[in-house]
């Protein structure tokens, strides 16, 4: 059963970005809630997926990164020639 349970949870979360956008069709939405209801580890991916994107949507700076901070990513990924094509 447990197996039967996991494979279900697979296939329920592999819509989970459409269920949190909004755009899941009524039926799987209604399939996917009423398995939400019954499993916890399901319930905690989705509303840690919610609170990220609600995180990044209140918090991120709406100019980009800083110039500093982009420095040295950049610098850390090798693309420092990236530095000069980009703000």
């Amino acid at each position: 059963m447990r197996h039967q349970h996991k494979q279900e949870c697979n296939e329920l979360l592999g819509s989970i970005s459409e269920y949190v956008d909004g755009s899941l069709h009524e039926e799987l939405c209604r399939e996917l809630e009423h398995h939400l209801s019954e499993c916890e580890d399901c319930r905690v991916v989705v509303n840690t997926m919610k609170k990220t994107i609600e995180l990044y949507q209140t918090d991120a700076p709406k100019d980009g990164l800083p110039v500093d901070v982009r420095q040295r990513l950049y610098k850390t990924l090798h693309l420092d020639d990236l530095l000069h094509t980009t703000h």
